[in-house]
């Protein structure tokens, strides 16, 4: 059964932070591989690398096996990797590609298969993610395709170095992105709103005084400001319009669901995340949600973000409003200074407006209407 957008991001998250403390390289590609196997319902996972002095393909991880070796461009796995493209087989031996013998040496009969190309940093192929088998009656689909995609990207950082620490870094970091533009795109906003929200943070981050750590931290977290939207419901999300009173009160769920998705990571990043989702949309005054918080109460990450995100939001089109002037835009911030938002960051803002401009010009996009 399709694990729902929710479930998905549990999943992710629960790997991302598992893998973020392991330093040995066999372990951190087993857990991914592991990891791609639950994402799409398969049976098994391997890993193949490319060793191109030999010309073979081997296998760096593969559960219920020890490791095995073929020749570089046979089989399925080999014309993924000579084609450069991803494949979905769900009958194998109607394949003539198939490499039956694999399965005659280890006794397991392969029946569906997938396999997504993986490339290094120069994008050359250095191997190739195959998940085998998938769980219940249906075979592999297009949306199984677009989730080990994700499992594909954090193999082939982890690929690159013996130590992977950096590679880890800058993979979760890319997958909070991916996230956070995932749950952008489901109320057809492009990812360059989550773009500029997050550099608008970092900018007022600077201003503000916090330490150049803290701004990167907080740039890296911001694009997970709505990641809860991704499990409201689209009748509510892409309503054309104003909400009704129950509306309302369930789009307003998506900061506590942002939240509850993250709360349990240990790691820096994603704690930053976990506070930017969960106060975004609380207001200096305490009329805000999910709690009300007021003044200093709320954590300066979720001023920062709360202004930010409104900056862009009121400024863009979206699916139930068209964009405002700046003039608008200038007349609420004055307004709601030291009410919705923090008075010393609306200051800054107006001191600094031409950078923030800037941004929005760099990072300009165009709405994406039915």
């Amino acid at each position: 059964m399709q694990k729902n957008a929710s479930e998905l991001l549990e999943l992710i998250f629960s790997y991302v932070t598992k893998i973020a403390a392991i330093h040995d390289p066999d372990k951190i590609l087993f857990e991914v591989a592991q990891m791609g196997r639950d994402l799409v319902d398969a049976d098994r996972c391997s890993v193949w690398i490319l060793e191109k002095e030999s010309d073979t393909l081997w296998t760096k991880v593969s559960q219920g096996v020890d490791t095995l070796r073929i020749p570089a461009y046979s089989g399925i796995v080999g014309e993924c990797i000579l084609a450069q493209e991803a494949q979905i087989i769900n009958d194998v031996y109607a394949n003539p590609n198939f490499n039956q013998s694999v399965d005659k040496t280890t006794g397991y009969k392969t029946e569906t298969m997938m396999v997504i190309p993986i490339h290094n940093s120069n994008e050359e192929v250095s191997g190739a993610l195959q998940v085998i088998n998938k769980i219940g009656d249906e075979g592999f689909t297009l949306e199984d395709l677009k989730h080990l995609q994700l499992a594909s990207t954090y193999i082939a950082e982890s690929l690159e170095s013996s130590m992977l620490l950096d590679e880890i870094d800058a993979t979760q970091r890319e997958l909070v992105y991916i996230m956070g533009v995932t749950g952008e795109s489901r109320s057809k906003e492009t990812g360059n709103h989550v773009k500029r929200v997050a550099e608008y943070s970092r900018l007022l981050a600077e201003l503000y005084g916090l330490s150049k750590e803290e701004c990167e931290i907080l740039k890296d977290a911001s694009p997970m400001h709505d990641l809860g939207k991704i499990a409201i419901p689209d009748a509510v999300l892409n309503k054309p319009g104003r909400f009704n009173e129950e509306e309302r009160l369930i789009m307003n769920t998506h900061a506590q669901l942002g939240y509850d998705i993250l709360k349990n990571s240990e790691r820096t990043l994603l704690k930053a995340a976990a506070i930017v989702a969960y106060q975004h949309h609380e207001k200096y005054n305490g009329t805000g949600y999910p709690n009300q918080l007021k003044g200093e109460e709320i954590h300066i990450y979720g001023r920062i973000t709360a202004l930010a995100d409104v900056f862009d939001a009121l400024g863009s089109d979206r699916v139930y409003k068209k964009a405002w002037d700046d003039e608008r835009i200038d007349a609420l911030f004055r307004e709601e200074r030291g009410e919705h938002f923090d008075a010393d960051l609306i200051d800054l803002f107006f001191k600094h407006k031409a950078e923030f401009i800037a941004i929005r010009e760099q990072f300009k996009d165009i709405y994406r209407g039915e």
